[in-house]
């Protein structure tokens, strides 16, 4: 793992400090996830907590959110919505339809979604960073601002995780 903000090769200098803050906080993710079970993967603390999985894919829907917000300048269609509500919004959906899957499949889907906001990012520049957008209620927003966002809610959630691990580990 490397510890260091730093630019990265195929991307303008900003965007490449960018691509090692997101591949960094994503790294840190993946070893806390090593090892994880189905079982523990689906573990609910309460009738109010999410999962460790729901929180995994609620991570890749807040990204692939942020791609179409970020890169094509609008909102999900009807059809990403019905693909990525339950995960973004979590909740009572959440806790019963995102279950049954072993690791290799969150981290599939993370991955997916990662490689193609690498990939996107190639094709922009610093100055893109600083482009603005508005949400429907009218706060303005930069998208550099969006991309901070990504990595604040993953080491957020990964926080959440960490907490159901011990969890997990004190009903041994």
């Amino acid at each position: 793992m490397d510890y260091r903000i730093k630019e990265q090769p195929g991307y303008s200098p900003k965007i490449g400090e960018l691509v090692s803050m997101l591949e960094y906080t994503r790294a840190v993710t993946l070893v806390d996830l090593e090892g994880l079970s189905t079982e523990e993967l689906d573990y609910l603390a309460d009738g109010h907590s999410n999962s460790i999985g729901a929180l995994l894919m609620h991570m890749a829907a807040i990204e692939f959110v942020h791609q179409v917000i970020a890169f094509e300048n609008r909102d999900l269609t009807e059809q990403e919505l019905e693909q990525w509500i339950v995960p973004l919004e979590l909740g009572d959906k959440a806790r019963s339809e995102i279950r049954g899957h072993p690791l290799d499949y969150y981290l599939a889907e993370l991955k997916k979604v990662r490689d193609h906001t690498l990939s996107l990012m190639e094709n922009v520049d610093d100055s893109w960073l600083y482009e603005e957008g508005q949400y429907f209620n009218g706060v303005v927003y930069n998208k550099y601002f969006l991309w901070f966002h990504v990595v604040e809610d993953e080491t957020s959630h990964r926080g959440q995780i960490r907490i159901l691990k011990r969890m997990l580990e004190n009903r041994k």
